[in-house]
């Protein structure tokens, strides 16, 4: 039977292995009853995809195979401490526990520093850097209005 080591030495092997073929210094595993369900590398510069972050590819491979967007039950090893949008990915498919080895400051001290976005959330939106504007709002409020009363929706 596997341990968690033997999950986070898969992980970080795919991030090795994803250095030496070009890719960023990321992987991640999902794990499902003690079986690795899903693998994913961090492709963004070989898919020209800003979101092909390992925790999303392993998220999505996983939620295909399992035919579901909820992935109780299940936990991700990853080779480091998710960013802000892998955080979110995890929170959103319902992952049980999230196990990393690099932490945010060695992502740091190597040139993927994520402080600044945690920094923007804190701030109001017309204080950010990227700036915002809320439009039509009354307009848009109505799928929300629908959504709201919809009987047959599937929450998520």
């Amino acid at each position: 039977m596997m341990k968690k080591d033997d999950f986070m030495r898969e992980a970080i092997a795919i991030s090795i292995d994803n250095v030496k073929n070009g890719g960023g210094p990321f992987g991640a595993v999902i794990v499902k009853d003690n079986e690795i369900i899903a693998r994913g590398a961090n492709r963004v510069t070989a898919s020209n995809d800003p979101t092909a972050h390992a925790e999303v590819s392993a998220i999505r491979e996983a939620a295909k195979k399992l035919g579901t967007f909820n992935l109780s039950g299940c936990e991700i090893y990853t080779s480091c401490e998710p960013c802000p949008m892998c955080l979110g990915a995890i929170y959103w498919s319902r992952l049980d526990k999230i196990y990393y080895a690099n932490n945010k400051v060695d992502a740091k001290n190597i040139g993927f520093d994520d402080s600044f976005i945690y920094d923007e959330l804190e701030l109001k939106p017309s204080e950010r850097h990227l700036p915002s504007e809320s439009l039509l709002r009354t307009e848009a409020i109505k799928a929300f209005e629908m959504w709201d009363k919809k009987a047959d929706k599937i929450e998520y």
